[in-house]
């Protein structure tokens, strides 16, 4: 007899089981119910995220490190790492300014803090001081200055990713100069060491639901959802112009790789979502890395390009910040010329460059560039406090996103992206990477890869 079908309340238990999408997209409901019914309460569970982001932070710098390093080495080619890391800040900063430019003339379109009114005077500006803890963003100077590490362990137990990849692209370099035969244990040592890290961020991964529920319940509890008809307008405005620049990245990469954008956030959802609930891109990067190296994005490629992008290509927030700086000047009744608001993104595509693992640095960010003005009152940026948080979602999907598009094109034009491979992953013909209880799910045929091919030795004839 054929066996009956599984009942609905077990087929959503196998799913809930299986699935860390469902997990992740259930624990976001949850966190949103509690936050709602029980503010007081739900404020008091921001450890369950917070700690869930550390123990993702405690490998990030060993994990980039074993990634460039065995990249370079396996590469077999410095010239070719410099030409990535090149060719990596160009599509940067033309992705980079291309938000920037995106998000002022949304803002002079839809005019999202017109008829605000607002008296600069009653605003507290001390708030932006404890937003940003009396922090400063870095001058060029220090921020070349604070990418070179001062000891080799230093650059671990600050977690600083500049600093780690320049040792990383150090110890890769002295590997291809000294050669496999006078240090033959070092490359594979370090293989195993990666192994070790990426069997770890599996084991942390089953704690992401709890981080996603812990989250996203002290956000609704902290500020509630009212305050998102209070900055309906504004709101709208960043996820619709955040939109519209997806769907130029989606083109690019479709153009420049023949990739779909579509395709490859179906591949990494769980890792989306996981960022959106815990509104940091640092907490899915080893995956994401991961996936990136799987859809056939060579190893010195991915080690490069991703991590720098975390300094250097921050879309998201470049929109943010050019749409908040017209949002402020609207809102105060200040007229920006065009010559100003060519000002503001000059001083934007700097400042937004530092930004990375500074408290409040959307903040600073906004406060320098209303200084640079010298037409708009600086605590005239407390405007922005109530909704700072609630547009995390926004930037870090559309910055993890922009990064990975980075990777895609810049392996590509480099000659090192598997196109072929990359389009199997994409399309589901070949699976990459399944949670270890999916297994007793897969009923279809389907091939599996291992990370990166191995190549046979040839036989040796007798």
């Amino acid at each position: 007899m054929p066996q009956s079908a599984p009942s609905l309340p077990r087929r959503v238990a196998r799913i809930l089981r299986t699935s860390l999408f469902a997990q992740v997209a259930c624990a976001l409901v949850l966190g949103i119910v509690v936050g709602k019914l029980w503010p007081d309460a739900a404020t008091a569970l921001q450890p369950i995220g917070d700690g869930f982001t550390r123990l993702i932070e405690t490998v990030i710098s060993p994990l980039v490190f074993c990634v460039v390093v065995v990249g370079i080495a396996k590469a077999g080619d410095l010239k070719a790492c410099g030409r990535i890391g090149m060719k990596a800040l160009i599509w940067f900063e033309v992705a980079s300014t291309a938000a920037l430019v995106i998000g002022l003339v949304a803002a002079n379109v839809v005019g999202p803090g017109s008829g605000m009114h607002v008296d600069p005077s009653k605003l507290d500006a001390s708030a932006i001081d404890k937003q940003t803890h009396g922090g400063a963003l870095p001058s060029a100077a220090e921020f070349v200055l604070n990418a070179l590490p001062q000891s080799f362990l230093g650059a671990f137990a600050d977690n600083a990713l500049l600093q780690v990849l320049v040792l990383a692209c150090l110890v890769g370099a002295a590997l291809l100069h000294l050669g496999h035969t006078k240090v033959p244990k070092v490359l594979p040592a370090i293989e195993q060491a990666q192994d070790v890290i990426f069997a770890i961020v599996g084991f942390v991964m089953r704690l992401a639901p709890l981080a996603v529920f812990g989250a996203m319940a002290h956000l609704v509890g902290q500020y509630g959802l009212g305050v998102m008809k209070t900055y309906a307008k504004l709101i709208v405005l960043c996820y619709a112009a955040a939109a519209l620049f997806l769907v130029l990245l989606a083109v690019a990469l479709r153009v420049v790789t023949g990739l779909s954008l579509w395709k490859f956030v179906r591949y990494i959802r769980e890792e989306v979502l996981l960022a959106l609930g815990t509104a940091s891109t640092e907490s899915v990067m080893p995956r994401v890395m991961q996936k990136l190296r799987r859809a056939g994005a060579r190893d010195d490629a991915v080690g490069l390009v991703l991590p720098t992008g975390y300094s250097f290509n921050l879309d998201g927030a470049s929109l943010y910040l050019s749409i908040g700086t017209l949002f402020i000047a609207q809102a105060v009744g200040v007229h920006l010329s065009l010559s100003q608001q060519i000002t503001v993104v000059l001083v934007l595509m700097l400042t937004s460059k530092g930004m990375a693992g500074v408290p409040g640095s959307a903040f600073l960010a906004l406060s320098a560039t209303a200084s640079s003005l010298g037409v708009l009152p600086a605590g005239a940026v407390a405007l922005l406090l109530g909704v700072d948080r609630i547009m995390d979602s926004m930037r870090v999907v559309t910055n993890l996103l922009g990064n990975c598009v980075a990777v895609f094109a810049v392996s590509r034009w480099e000659g090192a992206l598997d196109a072929v491979q990359a389009k199997k992953v994409l399309d589901g013909e070949i699976v990459c990477m399944a949670e270890p209880e999916e297994s007793e799910e897969a009923a279809a045929p389907t091939a599996e890869i291992p990370a990166q091919p191995v190549r046979q030795p040839a036989p040796e004839v007798g």
